[in-house]
């Protein structure tokens, strides 16, 4: 009798514990189905701008619009760089984003430093201040940023697209949340050794910071990548535009030819697109790390 009361037991409770891996496959489906409709929706006007590149003119202009081209079109892509120098924009964007990229890294790492790991009066007011300076509208700088770079004689120059944004200050709070991480016990020993602050920076914090610096310099890449209205400002030459005020270019010049912008707007796609999927462990990790203490 003892032998057979659990057999009899386990064969009672064997349908319920059947149906929970069941029912957890299907909240698991339920999920990645909900995700996926998300995802659909929110890359839709990506694949409906890939879909009416790939297009003909007659259909790009047909109502209503077709979401997928009857045959693929290719020759869109070679029309958009023979009617605005898209290649010189993209190259003119990829240096101007890689000096921003540069300096505010620099900039921000030090600044970072100074705040997390130096002891001098005022540091807190200081870095209150330095980030109060976020909640000022860029709107309220333009003025002032195009007199100075006027004066400078930078105007149409990649110094003057570039140097109003050598300096951040998210990036020297992102980096700073980032190095109170470290632990103090790590940078005194490191005193006690020896080590100078230019030796503890550049051989422990920057190494250990590198999800940190890789989430800035994506950050900042896309919005360099990005800007429009500061580009229009302060070039007069065309062939110091920037890829967004290209693309402005080609729709004044063809309005009706949809699949003609359409092509140009993939092209300054693909670079974020890539840049995205390079760095995202990076970004992903980096946002996740700064967060965690403050």
């Amino acid at each position: 009798m003892s032998t057979l009361q659990p057999a009899l037991e386990k064969t009672a409770l064997s349908p319920a514990v059947r149906r929970r891996p069941r029912t957890k496959q299907v909240t698991t489906a339920a999920h990645y189905l909900v995700l996926l409709i998300v995802s659909l929706i929110i890359a839709f006007p990506i694949l409906f701008a890939l879909s009416t590149s790939l297009m003909t003119p007659a259909e790009s202009l047909s109502s209503p619009p077709h979401l997928v081209p009857s045959h693929l079109n290719f020759t869109s892509y070679h029309n958009a760089l023979q009617a605005a120098p898209l290649g010189k924009f993209l190259l003119n964007s990829v240096i101007v984003s890689a000096v921003i990229v540069a300096g505010q890294l620099l900039t921000s790492s030090l600044s970072a430093y100074a705040f997390a790991f130096l002891r001098f009066p005022g540091r807190n007011l200081l870095f209150y201040l330095f980030l109060a300076t976020m909640m000022i509208p860029w709107e309220v700088t333009l003025i002032p940023n195009y007199l100075t770079i006027k004066q400078l004689g930078w105007l149409s120059t990649y110094q003057g697209l570039a140097a109003p944004f050598l300096a951040t200050a998210f990036g020297t709070f992102l980096l700073r949340q980032f190095y109170l991480q470290i632990p103090r016990d790590l940078y005194e020993a490191a005193v006690l050794d020896g080590c100078g602050h230019w030796r503890f920076f550049l051989t422990v914090v920057v190494p250990l910071s590198r999800p940190a610096l890789g989430t800035l310099g994506v950050y900042a890449f896309l919005q360099a990548w990005n800007m429009y209205l500061w580009p229009l400002l302060i070039t007069n030459k065309t062939g110091m535009r920037t890829v967004q005020i290209g693309i402005s270019m080609l729709q004044n010049e063809e309005q009706l030819a949809w699949n003609l912008i359409m092509a140009g707007v993939v092209l300054v796609l693909l670079p974020t697109v890539l840049l995205l999927i390079i760095g995202q462990k990076q970004l992903v990790k980096g946002l996740l790390a700064g967060s965690v203490k403050g």
